[in-house]
C-alpha cells in the first residue's frame, strides 16, 4: 500500500481558515485503492454562512458522499475550506452547488452527492441535493435519514 502524500501543506502544520471559498485551497492525494469502488462520507454538522442580504448567519448539516476515483481529499483541507464560508454571503442552493463542484472539479470522483440540510429560515427549511456521475453497481448510497447523522439534528 504506496500513498503518495507529498503535496500536502495543511496536514500537520499550523493553517489559517482562508478569507473567502473562492480562496481555499482543496488539497488531494492519491487514493491507494483505485480499483476498489467505495463510498466515503464527510458530514459537517455544524457549517454556517451567512445570508448575502440581511448577514444574519445560516446553518446547515453538510453531507458529502463520493466514491472516488484517483484521489481523496484530505480533510483537514476540507474543514477549512468549509470554515471559509463562516463569514461569506451566499443562498443556500448557491452554497451547497458550490460545495459539489469545488470537490467534483478537485476529485473528479466516479460520483458525488452533497446534500445542504439548512436550519428553518422565516419558518422553513430548505434542503438541496446536487449529484453528478454514477454510482458504481456495487456502492449503495448512504441513508439521508436526518436523524442518523452524527452530531445532526433531528
Amino acid at each position: 500500500m504506496t500513498t503518495n502524500y507529498s503535496g500536502l501543506t495543511q496536514l500537520g502544520a499550523k493553517a489559517e481558515i482562508p478569507s473567502s471559498p473562492e480562496n481555499a485551497p482543496l488539497e488531494t492525494f492519491s487514493n491507494p485503492h483505485p480499483n476498489v469502488d467505495y463510498t466515503v462520507r464527510l458530514t459537517a454538522p455544524e457549517f454556517t454562512t451567512v445570508c448575502p442580504l440581511t448577514g444574519q448567519p445560516d446553518f446547515a448539516t453538510l453531507v458529502v458522499d463520493y466514491v472516488p476515483g484517483d484521489r481523496l481529499v484530505e480533510s483537514k483541507s476540507f474543514k477549512l475550506f468549509l470554515n471559509s464560508f463562516r463569514n461569506h454571503g451566499t443562498f443556500h442552493e448557491d452554497c451547497t452547488v458550490y460545495v459539489h463542484n469545488r470537490l467534483r472539479e478537485a476529485l473528479a470522483p466516479k460520483y458525488i452527492r452533497v446534500v445542504g440540510l439548512w436550519f428553518a429560515r422565516g419558518g422553513i427549511p430548505i434542503d438541496v441535493v446536487v449529484e453528478t456521475g454514477s454510482l458504481p453497481p456495487n456502492c449503495s448510497p448512504l441513508p439521508l435519514g436526518k436523524s442518523t447523522y452524527r452530531g445532526g439534528r433531528e
